[in-house]
């Protein structure tokens, strides 16, 4: 149905020929979806940043989430949220302006992590900003087999907080409960194609939960060293027009800083699983 391009050899395709939002039929969709249960990041170029159209075509991955961070939201669609270092008089308009942003799992802090996301480059510097992608699956794959087994049945501490202190902003008071710290398997299990993936990143993951301090430090040391190899990364450099739907279950992303004199802004919608397959495990 569409042509398909190979973005790196562990995992990662571009669709070409496929237009969102353009009288998308069922089949389509469908055949998107496939694709992205298989290459677990999808590139699209030269598509419409159009929110309303981003919005529609998100949502018929699974239900949207509002944003914890509802003051970098946009004004016309709540389900967008904005990356940008552009300033509206003294307010930034987005989260994450234009330093480094560590690697993480979008939402990793939450009872019902993201399963999904659509980010969308709609104005951009002429360097840097670039996002790497890791995928986990096949990092947990590849891990030796004794690793593995200690693995088993582990869970980890996920901190929005740690998160902010080191690449953002702090969140206020009823933010902060919205996002308390909490435990997730550190190997889970895909919601729709069952396969196993690491699910820790060194931006939120603070500690294994039963481990002593100096042995847990050590593994997810280990474990931070090993997922981002570079077999397990594809680096993104975007184009105005990007589109990339990536699986939240199975991959971590990170950013590159750029140059603060240059806006950049990018559109984000964030998919949730199912009801009955929100909690990891």
């Amino acid at each position: 149905m569409f042509d398909v391009r190979p973005l790196s050899g562990s995992f990662g395709a571009e669709v070409i020929g496929f237009t969102i939002g353009e009288n998308n039929t069922a089949e389509q969709v469908e055949a998107v979806k496939a694709l992205w249960a298989k290459h677990k990041i999808l590139l699209f170029r030269e598509q419409s940043m159009d929110e309303k159209v981003l919005v529609d075509f998100s949502r018929q991955f699974g239900e949207l989430e509002i944003h914890v961070r509802t003051e970098y939201l946009s004004p016309h669609h709540p389900e967008v949220l904005y990356i940008s270092n552009i300033k509206d008089g003294d307010r930034k308009i987005g989260i994450l302006a234009d330093t480094e942003v560590g690697w993480h799992y979008d939402q990793i802090y939450l009872p019902r992590p993201a399963v999904g996301s659509l980010l969308c480059a709609d104005i951009l510097p002429p360097t840097g900003g670039n996002t790497e992608f890791a995928d986990m699956a096949a990092a947990y794959q590849s891990l030796p087999e004794g690793t593995r087994e200690r693995l088993k049945g582990c869970r980890a501490i996920q901190s929005y907080e740690a998160f902010n202190r080191a690449y953002s902003v702090p969140t206020n008071d009823a933010q902060k409960k919205r996002s308390p710290d909490i435990e997730h398997p550190l190997v889970r299990r895909h919601p729709i194609t069952g396969k196993d993936a690491l699910y820790l990143c060194p931006g939120m993951t603070t500690e294994i939960v039963g481990w002593n301090a100096t042995e847990s430090s050590e593994m997810l040391e280990e474990l931070f060293e090993w997922c981002v190899k570079p077999e397990f990364v594809y680096s993104h450099q975007w184009q105005a027009g990007d589109a990339i739907l990536w699986d939240n279950a199975c991959t971590m992303h990170r950013r590159d800083p750029f140059d603060q004199n240059y806006q950049r802004l990018m559109k984000r919608t964030t998919i949730l699983p199912a009801a009955h397959l929100a909690v990891p495990v």
